[in-house]
């Protein structure tokens, strides 16, 4: 009996371990480790390595057709090797990026609960049970020492909505990235969703919806249950960065504000996009040969992250010598209404401080579209969110070129069917001067003799690294002054010097320019006394705090000969 007991007892730990996406090795086990766990007999004989793993695997991969099968191929192995994954994602960086993250994530969330296979170790929290916070935190977490959460409610997901619980997977899409562009621990992360409900009418009335199927919580109980997640959060995990994502326009500016000045969290909305839009300005600027404070820039799309965008703008321009009201001054905001007047009784408490007076013009009453306000304030800059799809059109980009000599033209929105313009299209209606750069993949442009290479601005280049540099800083805060740092390294990594260079540096690059972003960061919380940690070497800092996609040793495998001479 007893032996009966200790056999069931190995074979269910054994099981444990091959079910345990930051354990198993799958056939990469070697057979001392096999016989130290229990493993013997419950794999394939042959041992592989992690290379003829990833080679398999892709090979695999290579077969599916579709986007969505490809992405949901990659996603099951996630669940069950994190290594393999990473490993396999960092040999496809470039053709992998729009799989696994933006666009595909689009079509996963839509159908997630369709699809759903594996919670992917996410937490899921419920506003009918603010008491099981912190039971469940824990649970999901299951002893792991998390250092990084992304939470999202899922109200306002990329451009496409409200989606509710099923935006999930765009917090466990963006912690993907944070690894594989900056080397985060993959076991030191935590997916959370906040299931506020959801006025999607799609999933209120669709019976398989995974997630609470009424009205989405707004007010005074929403943000009580979200401070009780960041109490309980704080509680459990003491050094967490809080990445809040995709939250709605009335919640994600207040939810950020009331925490930014006690503890280190980002919005990516708000801050991610402001900052990768910076750099690309900074970049923009290097080939042009023009200043900052020089520019007047439209932002069409007025929500969290075209507001985002301008205050981010506006903080490097004072800190360019600007004086707050002059900074101001360079800003126009157009959104579904036209240009933003202070009289507007439903301007949002972000968009306000960018309203402008209706006398500042001869006549106010025709600015209620795009195409009026780009002939009336003449931009330098034209920036949109809208998800407006074909919003900039032929006569309003040529109306800028008319008094923009490098007309800097970033059409953001996505997924693809979403953009305000195609790359091409600026390029040719400005005859090759606009400096662009795109909220999505976005392919060369030839454009007579010149082959014009176009900058994704795409938060991804952002985001991993600055929290790389929060994380290894143990930084207690995220100041205006780390983010600029963060801009300014990723804008100084463009050639000005090269014919139809991109603005932005190309997404093959993540892992290394990650680094750079995170050392700047890291450089910046010292200056400003917010590192929770001694660094006297940042480079070191950066590179100890870095996980890389490699098997360790199991600690009680001792080496055999099937080891040294594996079969096969």
């Amino acid at each position: 009996m007893y032996g009966t007991i200790t056999l069931a007892c190995m074979m269910q730990r054994a099981q444990q371990i091959l079910d345990d996406p930051f354990q198993n090795k799958g056939t990469a086990f070697t057979g001392a480790e096999r016989a130290a766990l229990g493993l013997t007999g419950l794999l394939p004989d042959r041992v592989q390595t992690l290379q003829e793993q990833v080679d398999a695997a892709y090979a695999k991969y290579l077969a599916i057709q579709g986007d969505l099968p490809k992405r949901q191929y990659l996603m099951g192995l996630f669940d069950r090797n994190r290594v393999l994954f990473y490993a396999l994602f960092a040999q496809h960086v470039v053709e992998f990026m729009p799989i696994v993250y933006d666009p595909t994530i689009a079509d996963s969330i839509e159908h997630y609960s369709a699809l759903f296979d594996d919670p992917q170790r996410a937490c899921f929290l419920s506003l009918d049970h603010p008491e099981r916070i912190a039971d469940s935190l824990r649970a999901a977490a299951d002893g792991r020492d998390i250092r990084l959460i992304v939470a999202t409610d899922g109200e306002g997901v990329l451009g496409i909505g409200d989606w509710g619980v099923q935006g999930v997977d765009i917090a466990v899409g963006k912690l993907m990235v944070y690894t594989a562009a900056a080397g985060v621990d993959p076991a030191c992360v935590l997916p959370v969703v906040i299931d506020a409900g959801t006025d999607n009418p799609q999933l209120l009335e669709d019976p398989g919806y995974l997630g609470r199927r009424v009205p989405r919580t707004h007010g005074a109980e929403y943000f009580a249950f979200v401070d009780r997640f960041v109490t309980e959060a704080r509680t459990c995990f003491p050094d967490v960065y809080l990445h809040w994502e995709d939250l709605g326009r009335a919640h994600a500016a207040a939810v950020l504000d009331t925490y930014r000045d006690e503890m280190a969290t980002f919005n990516d909305d708000i801050q991610g996009t402001g900052i990768v839009v910076l750099a690309a300005v900074l970049g923009a600027l290097a080939v042009s040969g023009q200043r900052l404070v020089d520019q007047t820039y439209v932002c069409f799309g007025a929500g969290s992250a075209g507001c985002g965008i301008v205050e981010q703008m506006v903080s490097e321009m004072r800190q360019s010598g600007l004086s707050e009201q002059q900074a101001r001054e360079r800003f126009f905001l157009v959104d579904r209404q036209g240009l933003l007047f202070d009289d507007d009784p439903e301007l949002t408490p972000k968009q306000r401080p960018f309203a402008r007076r209706r006398d500042e013009f001869a006549h106010p009453e025709r600015l209620t579209n795009l195409a009026a306000v780009v002939d009336a304030v003449h931009p330098s800059i034209l920036v949109g969110t809208s998800t407006q799809p074909g919003a900039f059109t032929e006569p309003i980009i040529r109306a800028m070129a008319d008094h923009a000599e490098r007309p800097v033209i970033m059409p953001l929105s996505n997924p693809t069917k979403l953009a305000e313009a195609t790359a091409q299209h600026l390029i040719e209606w400005t005859r090759g001067r606009a400096l662009v750069a795109t909220g999505i993949p976005a392919a060369d442009v030839e454009y007579q003799g010149v082959r014009y290479r176009i900058g994704q601005a795409n938060n991804a280049l952002v985001y991993p690294g600055l929290g790389l540099g929060v994380l290894a800083s143990r930084a207690t805060r995220v100041t205006e002054t780390m983010i600029s740092a963060a801009a300014h390294s990723l804008g100084g990594l463009v050639d000005p010097r090269e014919p139809g260079a991109p603005i932005l540096p190309p997404v093959a690059q993540l892992r290394t320019f990650s680094r750079t972003l995170a050392e700047g960061v890291m450089r910046a919380a010292v200056a400003q006394g917010v590192a929770g940690t001694t660094v006297a070497q940042p480079e070191r800092a950066v590179s100890d705090t870095q996980w890389s996609p490699v098997y360790p040793v199991a600690q009680t495998a001792r080496p055999t000969e099937s080891d040294t001479h594996p079969q096969g």
